[in-house]
């Protein structure tokens, strides 16, 4: 188990979303504010966590005929328990991102940690992926949120102290893209995000064989 080397593919060289481009649906539909992309990406995180736990402490005797049947057992269960949390403690949270909250059930990003991560490796392993996969998931959506946010209606923090809250008016109001807030302002940001990341590892990479 290498934490180094789990923590930057989880940030970057494998990241879920920039790099091997899962999770695309919840990614452009709720990051249009701060609040729905912390909150998604928390959730994420920890079903994430805990159904690699689960399926790698269970991965020797599930049948291989039926592995994907169980791993979606256990990531319903969480889900599940997540919601429930979320609609008791956060309703507001749980009211914006809507249908998205049960959706991560056939989330990509889950069910292909659990198929090429955990259930074949330890549990101490499979948490930590679990981790540092759900933190370039959050950063991720988070980058997303805060910049269509602000290009889209010049805030930042829209619905944290409140369901109501229009969060902290940064630009004036005729200033702002409001095409940002809708689906082809995410594909844009999207795009430009996956373009810097795959920038960046092409440069890296091409600076480690040239030495």
């Amino acid at each position: 188990m290498n934490l180094k080397k789990q923590f930057i593919e989880g940030l970057l060289t494998q990241n879920p979303v920039l790099v091997q481009v899962l999770g695309m649906c919840s990614t452009m539909a709720i990051t249009t504010s701060f609040f729905n992309g912390l909150g998604m990406g928390v959730a994420v995180l920890v079903i994430l966590t805990l159904s690699n736990v689960i399926i790698s402490a269970i991965r020797k005797i599930i049948p291989d005929k039926i592995r994907i049947a169980m791993f979606i057992v256990v990531i319903a269960g969480f889900v599940t328990m997540v919601d429930l949390l979320i609609q008791a403690f956060v309703p507001a949270l749980s009211s914006s991102l809507g249908v998205f909250i049960p959706l991560i059930v056939v989330n990509c990003i889950i069910l292909g940690r659990a198929e090429s991560f955990s259930y074949k490796n330890g549990i101490a392993a499979s948490f930590f992926d679990g981790i540092f996969q759900g933190i370039g998931y959050t950063v991720v959506l988070m980058a997303m949120c805060i910049i269509r946010e602000f290009l889209g209606a010049g805030t930042f923090g829209a619905g944290l102290l409140g369901p109501d809250a229009k969060g902290i008016q940064i630009l004036p109001s005729q200033f702002p893209a409001g095409m940002m807030t809708m689906p082809v302002g995410g594909f844009l940001v999207l795009g430009v995000l996956i373009a810097a990341m795959q920038w960046a590892l092409n440069k890296s990479k091409n600076k480690e064989e040239s030495k």
